[in-house]
């Protein structure tokens, strides 16, 4: 029974190694992620203007169109959203609805907000999404602190989405690094809104995935139906998030979409696409922002010491990586590259696990 305890642990202590990081090298599948983030789900922004506000319609149209969860607003900053009760909530799972809340957040008053956020799973919601936008750029003390209080008051293991910007190389200060790591949320779901950026789905796409993979979380991406969206951007959509094993995907908004784009969430068949692979973000020497830091975060897990998580790509960032690629055997550039961001997320999550274990071992009879 002992060493059954033992081998128990150990599998808990790799779990919780790579969970530690979110290090994933590629985004999980569909068995990792709870179940309201792996399946087709729509947002719903004002609950009393979707469907004239009955409940009960709500739960028609999204049975009739493949719709799997819904993700309600329920709270905004501080202050909860009267929208996100217990009886609608109930009555939305009863009939077979995921639900999570919504929250967006602006880092005034992260203690005020993760109460908020909180106050979610206590009405009922299976998960929480936190919206975090340019109103927190720059604000890590504040994600932090937001961060550690919510996951005081629904415990580690609750399900958190985090959505924002789809492109991270316009919007450096955001703290993704922050919402996505140690005790953050277990799902990415960046905004690929590829008509509001001024762009096709192919582009948005492959960008999105190229820039949020490094923060090794399984991507939800969200697509818009808003803008009058063309239902043959709604398949490609749906066909790229399909060829990158997304678990899963959403739209926003409800109150925005068309009988036409419902009629295409509707279809079954998604296009099997083969559009490669995205690639990987390329930072060297002077490069700045949370790429960078989610860069560092990921050296000093993997026994890096010297280097600061500070954003900033100087000297002792630089001799860390070409440090890692004579190691690895990797093209010494002295940058991160296609050929270095896995092997760092490997040395990382090995290293975690080995003083994982052996911390386990240690405390085990």
């Amino acid at each position: 029974m002992a060493l059954k305890r033992l081998h128990r642990r150990l599998l808990v202590a790799v779990a919780a190694s790579i969970a530690l990081l979110g290090l994933h090298a590629q985004p999980a599948s569909s068995a990792n992620v709870h179940p309201a983030f792996a399946t087709q789900a729509m947002w719903i922004w004002q609950l009393p203007k979707t469907e004239g506000g009955s409940v009960e319609r709500i739960i028609a149209r999204a049975k009739a169109n493949r719709i799997g969860a819904v993700y309600i607003k329920s709270a905004d900053a501080g202050n909860r959203w009267s929208q996100f009760s217990a009886a609608a909530v109930s009555q939305l799972k009863a009939a077979g609805l995921r639900v999570c809340g919504w929250q967006f957040v602006y880092g005034n008053r992260p203690l005020s907000e993760a109460a908020a956020g909180a106050a979610a799973k206590a009405a009922g919601a299976e998960c929480l999404i936190i919206d975090a936008e340019s109103a927190y750029k720059g604000k890590y003390a504040a994600a932090t602190s937001y961060m550690k209080e919510l996951r005081r008051r629904v415990g580690n293991s609750y399900p958190l989405g985090f959505t924002s910007f789809p492109y991270v190389s316009f919007h450096t200060t955001v703290p993704y690094s922050v919402f996505l790591g140690a005790k953050g949320a277990q799902v990415n779901m960046p905004q690929v809104y590829w008509r509001d950026i001024g762009t096709s789905v192919t582009t948005a796409m492959t960008r999105t995935w190229r820039e949020n993979r490094i923060y090794g979380r399984p991507i939800v991406p969200i697509g818009q139906t808003y803008q009058s969206a063309p239902v043959s951007d709604i398949a490609r959509f749906r066909a790229f998030a399909r060829a990158w094993d997304a678990p899963g995907y959403s739209w926003w908004e409800w109150s925005t979409t068309s009988t036409r784009q419902w009629a295409a969430l509707a279809n079954r068949n998604v296009s099997r696409i083969n559009p490669g692979d995205p690639g990987w973000p390329v930072l060297g020497r002077g490069a700045k922002g949370d790429p960078v830091r989610q860069g560092q975060r990921l050296l000093i897990a993997a026994g890096y010491g010297a280097v600061k998580a500070n954003g900033i790509f100087g000297d002792a960032t630089a001799a860390a990586v070409r440090s890692l690629q004579e190691s690895r055997r990797i093209p010494v550039t002295g940058t991160l590259d296609a050929a270095t961001w896995p092997g760092l997320i490997k040395v990382a999550a090995a290293r975690i696990t080995e003083r994982r274990l052996a911390s386990v071992a240690r405390r085990s009879p």
